[in-house]
């Protein structure tokens, strides 16, 4: 049969799927689904959707022998003496199965309405012939449940066996690690399964050998696997973390560890000896596949699924644990901590590097992959934290990580990517050891991809970090108000182990300062003060900790010395004062309908109400008096970006958890002991009392008017409402320095510079000052809660999602036109062709799939204490969002689609 006949015939067998009612199976029909088809494309462009709808719709029965038909005949295979045997036991049966398999099972989990029928079908205990039974008749498959019952009935032999789905995720398993089919045959010894980790690295200094087959066929099985698990994509992101994947409990909790070792090396090591620089051709690559690059972003997607995946406390396996992350928080060879360093770094440098280079290289498309994996073991394995820190290459990631942030900040499909990169700063920051190392002298700026290289710096990774996050904050257009809350964070963990700060340094530091503490920005919603305060706690860990070798950071708090004191003596009525003040100002020297104004970031121009809000300001050159900048834009999306809970693991530096590094609050109160309290009472509170909540978040200036100081009705700023934190401010170490030293240091003239001179530097440091003890040292922990790992969860499948669209040029991706629920799927106009992509893009844009990632709360919280899970109230939670389907609905390749997930 030629080709074109095998297709026609395979495809009129589709046909008959939803047409003939019910199909006998012992029909030799079904065999037709692993003989016919010759390849993934003929799968997927004659499998159309409308084809698998309308069986599952119509014709359930059908679907269901199809599935028992082809699991039978893949269980059988991996089972056969002779397989992978052309002729008794054809390597491409068991792939054709398994492409069946991949091709059919999103449309299941897409309907809600099969959910007791996929629950009872994969998922219940099942009972089959005894194999002698089975041989006995030549039975080629499982019957159904119902057809099982009336052999027995008839005297028929049966016996108990696993469920569907388990017997189906072990047999994928073992054929990851099978002879002849993914691994070459091993010597001396029979077993056709053998768990030899695939590649040398972590576990294994060997290489077992390979072949472009073996390779494929891992690819196969990995997308199939990856397929199982991505029943996350068919649920909300409010009900993922809490009711979980039944396919991913169970591969995680696998009790063989010999299984679970030498899946976790095999993956890892494949995804960090993949050098995406191995090869340079002097034209754009991505024109063809990289069957390797494939593999490896199957294997790195494969593995994140199931090392951040936490066992939902209403799951069975819930006792249990998740080896695979047990395991890698286990590791400790340094040796093994150096190849994972050296594989991420290496494939996170490709984009610096190929800014540097005039022939293109392979282009690694797993970057953002690779930044989460890096999350992951820094949370899970604090010997390879301490391993980083201590060796230095914290500085590498400190570098790539700002890179990717910066970077990426203004583009809106990658909000989410640079939020992870916040939130891992976050998570480096709360080591002593990491704070400390910052005060490394940062060589070689000038080999820096220019949007991150600070131009004359001669500063240390510290001064670097500050210059970054300033940057960040004063330039996103307030696409990243949300994660301002993190930004700080990081500033207050490390700033009790800052020395000499530079000059510009400490000057951004005053800059955010003066913003955050204008009335403009204060009256603007009813959190930003929190904020503020968060500020002050860092500049009071610098003084209290940190005097002596901070001369340059001293004087710049003495230069903003009426800012302070107008701070301490904040009303309602000059706040509205100075807003109306600056309103005229503006008014007077500029046309109101000028905006160069806004986007010279002045904040009078932004809030005042004459002027449009059409465009989100550019934020800089921001003066230290009178002015201030607006945090924020017109731009900022209604977001949700919290992260992922860890019921019951609270010890955070101590824990190999998820944990472990990480912690935070959704809704902590400012504790009712603090109101009332002096400036220095509250100094010498216990390290472990939280200080300021994250409810809601902080939301642009330019998002209000001062006309009534009202958020269309949802905030009016009182008196009262002022009282209650202005009181809680802690000023006392900084006014008291400033009282001390103010009188021994000429007045600052209008005009000076942010560096001190020499006498002034030398005043400072001479100086004795009296009346400000160091408090204890205050982290702030990330914490994850059901609301962020939903969040959390949802990008990783955006990335999975969106990379499947990309690596498989030509046919239709796994998921694409199904109705997935975790992420909105769009449809956008597609661009002219170009080199870089010849036939389209598929892209992540931001969305509201998670909405107000102020519902994070950071909290103060003593160095090495513990840190408690929050649940977020319903209330709060993020709706379901709309689901929009793209592709043709035929199999046929659709146009340009992105993934609404930030």
């Amino acid at each position: 049969m030629g080709a074109s006949d095998s297709k026609l015939v395979f495809k009129q067998g589709i046909f008959r799927l939803s047409e003939d009612k019910i199909i006998p199976a012992d029909d030799p029909y079904w065999a037709s689904f692993w003989e016919l088809p010759e390849s993934t494309e003929d799968i997927f462009s004659l499998f159309s959707p409308n084809d698998i709808r309308r069986t599952r719709d119509t014709a359930l029965e059908n679907l269901e022998t199809l599935i028992l038909a082809i699991t039978s005949r893949l269980f059988i295979l991996r089972h056969h003496p002779s397989f992978p045997d052309p002729e008794f036991a054809p390597e491409r049966d068991a792939l054709n199965c398994i492409r069946i398999l991949t091709r059919i099972l999103p449309y299941i989990y897409e309907a809600e309405q099969l959910q007791p029928w996929e629950d009872r079908f994969f998922w219940g205990v099942r009972r089959k012939r005894t194999r002698k039974a089975a041989l006995a008749r030549d039975v080629l498959f499982d019957e159904s449940q119902e057809e099982l019952a009336k052999l027995e009935a008839a005297g028929e032999e049966f016996e108990e066996v696993k469920p569907l789905a388990e017997e189906l995720i072990d047999t994928l398993i073992d054929l990851l690690f099978f002879a002849d089919f993914t691994l070459p045959r091993p010597q001396n010894t029979k077993n056709k399964v053998t768990y030899a980790i695939w590649q040398s690295g972590v576990g294994c200094n060997t290489s077992v050998g390979t072949t472009k087959e073996f390779e494929s066929n891992r690819t196969e099985i990995l997308r199939l696997l990856l397929t199982l698990t991505s029943q996350s994509m068919y649920m909300s992101a409010n009900l993922l973390p809490v009711q979980g994947v039944k396919a991913i409990s169970y591969i995680v909790t696998c009790p063989d560890k010999q299984v679970v070792l030498s899946t976790l090396c095999s993956l890892l090591n494949t995804t960090l000896k993949y050098n995406p620089a191995s090869w340079k051709i002097p034209y754009n690559v991505q024109v063809f596949k990289d069957p390797k690059q494939i593999l490896v972003t199957y294997a790195l997607q494969f593995l994140l699924v199931i090392l951040l995946y936490p066992i939902p406390e209403t799951d069975p396996a819930h006792a249990k644990k998740n080896f695979y992350r047990h395991f890698l928080g286990r590791l400790h060879r340094p040796q093994d901590f150096q190849f994972i360093t050296d594989g991420m770094t290496r494939i996170l440098n490709a984009p610096l590097n190929a800014s540097s280079s005039y022939i293109p290289g392979n282009p690694t498309k797993f970057t953002s992959e690779m930044i989460m994996l890096f999350w992951e073991i820094t949370q899970c394995n604090k010997r390879f934290r301490s391993f980083i820190i201590d060796t230095g290459r914290s500085h590498d990631f400190l570098v790539l990580i700002i890179f990717y942030a910066i970077e990426y900040k203004l583009d809106s499909s990658k909000q989410g990517v640079v939020r992870m990169c916040v939130f891992l700063l976050q998570t480096l920051s709360v080591e002593p050891n990491f704070g400390k190392s910052l005060n490394k002298r940062f060589e070689a700026q000038e080999t820096l991809p220019p949007t991150i290289r600070l131009q004359n710096f001669n500063g240390t990774y510290a001064d670097f970090l500050i210059h970054s996050i300033y940057n960040i904050i004063t330039t996103s257009q307030g696409k990243l108000t949300a994660i301002y809350p993190a930004l700080l964070a990081v500033i207050n963990n490390i700033a009790a182990y800052l020395e000499d700060l530079s000059a510009s340094a400490s000057s951004k530091l005053l800059q955010l300062f003066s913003s955050m503490s204008s009335p403009g920005f204060l009256l603007a919603n009813d959190s930003n003060h929190d904020l503020l305060q968060s500020l002050l706690e860092s500049i009071n860990a610098i003084i209290e900790h940190q005097f002596i070798r901070n001369p340059n950071f001293v004087y710049a708090v003495l230069r903003n010395k009426k800012r302070f004191e107008a701070l301490r003596s904040f009303t309602l009525e000059s706040g509205q004062e100075e807003i109306e003040r600056m309103n005229r100002r503006r008014k007077e020297r500029h046309d109101p309908n000028d905006l160069s104004e806004s986007r010279r970031g002045s904040v009078d121009s932004i809030i005042s109400p004459t002027i449009s809000h059409s465009r989100a300001p550019a934020l800089s050159d921001v003066p230290e008096e009178d002015g201030t900048f607006a945090i924020g834009g017109d731009e900022d999306e209604d977001t949700d970006d919290d992260h992922r809970p860890t019921p019951a693991e609270s010890t955070p530096t101590e824990q190999p958890s998820r944990a472990s590094s990480v912690s935070s609050s959704v809704d902590d109160a400012v504790p009712t002991q603090l109101r009332g309290m002096s400036e220095k009472a509250r100094g010498k509170m216990p390290a472990g009392m939280p200080t300021f909540s994250r409810q809601n978040s902080t939301t642009s200036l330019s998002n209000y008017v001062t006309a009534g100081f009202s958020t269309n009705g949802a905030f009016e700023p009182t008196a009262q409402w002022i009282d209650s934190w202005l009181t809680e401010l802690p000023l006392h170490t900084i006014l008291t320095l400033m009282d001390q030293l103010t009188p021994l240091l000429p007045a600052p003239k209008r005009s000076s510079t942010d560096t001190p001179s020499a006498s002034i530097l030398h005043v400072i440091q001479s100086a004795k000052v009296t009346g400000i003890e160091p408090s204890p040292i205050r982290i702030q922990y990330f914490e994850w809660s059901p609301l962020s790992l939903g969040w959390y969860e949802s990008l990783l499948w955006g990335f999975a999602f969106t990379s499947e669209m990309q690596v498989q040029k030509g046919t239709v991706g796994v998921w694409n036109g199904t109705a997935i629920k975790l992420f909105r799927v769009e449809a956008v106009a597609p661009s002219g062709p170009t080199l870089s992509s010849p036939r389209g893009a598929v892209d992540a844009v931001g969305s509201n799939i998670v909405s107000r990632i102020g519902n994070l709360n950071l909290r103060g919280v003593g160095g090495g204490g513990s840190a408690q899970d929050a649940q977020s109230p319903a209330a709060e939670r993020p709706e379901r969002p709309q689901v929009s389907r793209t592709g043709t609905g035929d199999g046929s390749r659709p146009g340009l689609i992105r993934t609404a997930i930030i």
